[in-house]
């Protein structure tokens, strides 16, 4: 019994299992098959459907839906975030981290620097490095509500696929801009509703979760953004060299900003940092801190009630006037009208898109 309840989970959320090195042969494939009392049909592309896109889209509204329980955001796992909205949203502005975004209901928008980005049940998003951004559901109402999964990617898992699977690095080049919208494949589609259906299953979740995962990275390297996900990959290129820069405004960002510093920092010439950071960000570097220092500053304020001279003061403004004339250019109000309406909806400051 154990065997048969062991084969029967394997077959509901791990297989296909195209990541495996070493697939197994049709013939073995079939000997599970009559074991668990379905039929399987082993793939001959890496991007066939497993299933067709509206039942699909189907299953995972339901899984999402169900876990959610109204308009909401939860984390079901860590790295994993589902959301729903019966209405649109007015822009929210949060830190975008290396994910994976699908849509099973609904539409959404994310605005990086002055591009955006819309993605829906057709579209998936892909972020392949941290930056500030802002986003909006445009499409939602109470019977069609938007609803979203949102998966975390891990740069060593990403880099683990790669060795494992023995996938060639793209070549040096230009570094592309770290967010896209790309059309969704049945496959990719139905190895995002697999992951979805632990939901419910808490008990088989934390082993085979990780290789549903590793499933959907190989997906995505396999796909028309392999070159964009091979950027979250530590020490490939100039992208990486971005991400140092990164990582040292996050860390910096309410200190005094030198180009000549940051270019040092991440090991570029001011000139490659100034034109690769905005390849990757669509910021310059000094967009980029001030999106961070206006970002913390609102959290200072909703969060731990703090006035906005203190809080302009804590991100880096000497000069309270300027700050308070950078947050209504960024954020459409004055702090304290801005705020105020914050804690008046009860709006919470999203972690996740």
């Amino acid at each position: 019994m154990e065997k048969w309840r062991i084969l029967q989970t394997i077959a509901r959320f791990v297989l296909p299992l195209h990541l495996i090195v070493r697939p197994m042969t049709c013939d073995k494939l079939g000997r599970y098959s009559r074991l668990i009392g379905r039929s399987c049909i082993m793939p001959t592309k890496y991007d066939s459907p497993i299933t067709d896109m509206p039942t699909s889209l189907t299953e995972l509204k339901g899984l999402i839906q169900k876990a959610v329980g109204g308009d909401n955001l939860r984390q079901p796992y860590e790295s994993i975030w589902v959301s729903s909205s019966s209405c649109p949203t007015t822009p929210s502005h949060t830190m975008y981290m290396p994910l994976l975004c699908v849509v099973a209901q609904g539409s959404k928008q994310v605005t990086l620097g002055d591009e955006q980005y819309i993605y829906d049940t057709g579209h998936f998003l892909l972020n392949t490095v941290t930056l500030p951004a802002t986003s909006r559901v445009l499409d939602a109402s109470p019977e069609k509500p938007h609803l979203g999964m949102t998966i975390g990617l891990d740069p060593a898992m990403v880099g683990s696929v790669i060795a494992e699977a023995g996938l060639p690095t793209p070549t040096a080049g230009t570094p592309l801009r770290a967010m896209e919208s790309s059309p969704i494949d049945c496959g990719l589609l139905d190895a995002v509703v697999r992951l979805a259906r632990f939901f419910d299953s808490p008990r088989e979740s934390p082993y085979l979760r990780s290789l549903v995962l590793r499933e959907i990275i190989y997906l995505l390297l396999k796909g028309p953004q392999a070159a964009r996900l091979h950027q979250i990959v530590p020490g490939l290129g100039q992208t990486q060299r971005v991400a140092r820069a990164i990582s040292w405004l996050r860390d910096n960002y309410d200190k005094p900003l030198t180009i000549e510093k940051l270019a040092r920092e991440s090991g570029m010439s001011s000139s490659a940092l100034h034109h690769h950071f905005k390849d990757v960000t669509a910021l310059t570097p000094l967009q980029f801190q001030k999106q961070l220092r206006l970002q913390e500053a609102r959290r200072l304020m909703v969060s731990e009630g703090m006035d906005a001279a203190n809080a302009g003061f804590k991100v880096g403004y000497d000069d309270p006037s300027y700050f308070s004339r950078d947050y209504r250019r960024f954020f459409g109000a004055p702090p304290r009208q801005h705020v105020e309406r914050l804690r008046g909806d009860a709006v919470q400051i999203e972690s996740a898109p």
